[in-house]
């Protein structure tokens, strides 16, 4: 590649990107790179970013940190935190992007129960990257025993959900940068199906 060419190529990933303001989940089982996904796009946008384990009750936090699965019970209320977060989100026209396992569709039904139009990035991995992965986490309550219960829970998005499939990437740059082609494409799909 020319020094020109190379020039151009790091101007384009410096300068700023926009979009217009959208309400994402970033789901995926514990270990899928959630938080790198969602935090990337936060630093590149500039939306609101929530980490989804944060709004966890203690009693859930200690439940996950024994190596016990969480029950839907367990989820409810803190997906009704999730909501809440995201409704506010909509309501005040900023975007924002929320990490959250959103494992099962009655999960992301809860979700989207407020009426938000809600764009999911599912962030596919394999299952042996998911456990190397779990165990080099250092510092982080969810174990690498409870990666199988997530798996068996989860529930493939459906055609009629509003959800972006996205491959691994070979580094977190990668990742993001796949993330954020993936909702300009959005983006522009939704801009041809209202006509304009």
């Amino acid at each position: 590649m020319s020094s020109d060419r190379s020039a151009q190529s790091a101007a384009a990933s410096s300068a700023p990107v926009w979009l217009p303001p959208r309400v994402v989940v970033v789901m995926g089982v514990s270990g899928s790179g959630k938080t790198t996904v969602a935090s990337g796009l936060n630093n590149l946008l500039g939306w609101t970013f929530q980490e989804g384990d944060g709004l966890h009750p203690p009693a859930n936090v200690e439940k996950m940190a024994a190596g016990i699965p969480l029950t839907d019970e367990d989820r409810w209320p803190w997906l009704d935190k999730c909501r809440a977060w995201l409704d506010e989100c909509a309501t005040s026209g900023t975007g924002c992007v929320l990490s959250c396992s959103a494992l099962k569709r009655v999960y992301r039904d809860r979700l989207r129960a407020g009426g938000t139009d809600i764009v999911f990035l599912f962030l596919k991995v394999p299952q042996d990257i998911l456990a190397n992965r779990m165990m080099q986490r250092k510092d982080h309550y969810m174990p690498p025993s409870l990666l199988g219960s997530q798996l068996e829970a989860l529930e493939l998005p459906g055609p009629d959900e509003h959800a972006i499939e996205l491959e691994m990437s070979e580094t977190p740059a990668g990742e993001v940068a796949h993330a954020l082609e993936a909702l300009k494409a959005d983006h522009q799909k939704s801009i041809r199906k209202a006509g304009f």
